[in-house]
């Protein structure tokens, strides 16, 4: 479900000294729950999505519409991206984040920053805009912790931003809504999980 952008900013994340720059552009609680050794398992888990093979029709043809947009107009070119286009966010790093990226992206083009015991963050760059997700492990109150998603990002220009007021609706009432579905769907498949008890 969607959250109040407090949920992020109030909490001392590591990734608000990276992002200055950068606007909260969503906030999102996974209904996903566990102890504090569950983080990486959610971390892998998210790094493995794969929007071309979700169980929603709706995810992949979006996602399909928006690849074949995105190599016709040349959107996400090795040029439009990190390193080319914009620097990555590794070059911003403290020298105790640079220790752990993380892992590596099964299907989507994002590229691992830093991996922490309750926090993760990647980045992504094309022709509209530099994104960053960010991964939380946050306590419920319970003794437990639960999952937080929150997207920042820095559209490229006029361009960029009317792309991302485009897409808003789309991301916030398909996309979004069905791919947390599925994680936390695919959370409670792995064995010994039950569905959180607590709300946001």
């Amino acid at each position: 479900m969607r959250l109040a952008d407090a949920a992020h900013t109030s909490r001392p994340w590591r990734i608000h000294e990276l992002t200055p720059d950068f606007r909260l552009e969503d906030v999102w609680g996974l209904l996903v729950a566990g102890g504090p050794e569950d983080f990486p398992r959610l971390v892998t888990l998210m790094a493995s999505l794969n929007p071309s093979q979700s169980s929603s029709s709706a995810v992949r043809r979006l996602f399909a519409l928006r690849w074949r947009l995105g190599e016709r107009l040349g959107w996400d070119g090795a040029d439009a991206g990190l390193g080319s286009r914009v620097p990555t966010l590794r070059d911003r790093l403290p020298a105790d984040l640079r220790e752990n990226p993380g892992p590596t992206f099964d299907a989507l083009p994002f590229t691992s920053l830093y991996l922490l015991d309750d926090e993760w963050a990647a980045e992504i760059a094309n022709r509209t805009m530099h994104g960053v997700m960010h991964l939380g492990w946050v306590p419920d109150g319970t003794g437990g912790y639960c999952g937080q998603l929150a997207v920042l990002v820095k559209p490229n220009g006029p361009f960029g931003a009317a792309y991302m007021a485009a897409i808003k609706p789309f991301r916030h009432l398909i996309v979004y809504p069905l791919m947390m579905r599925g994680i936390e769907q695919a959370w409670r498949a792995q064995a010994g999980n039950r569905p959180p008890t607590h709300a946001y």
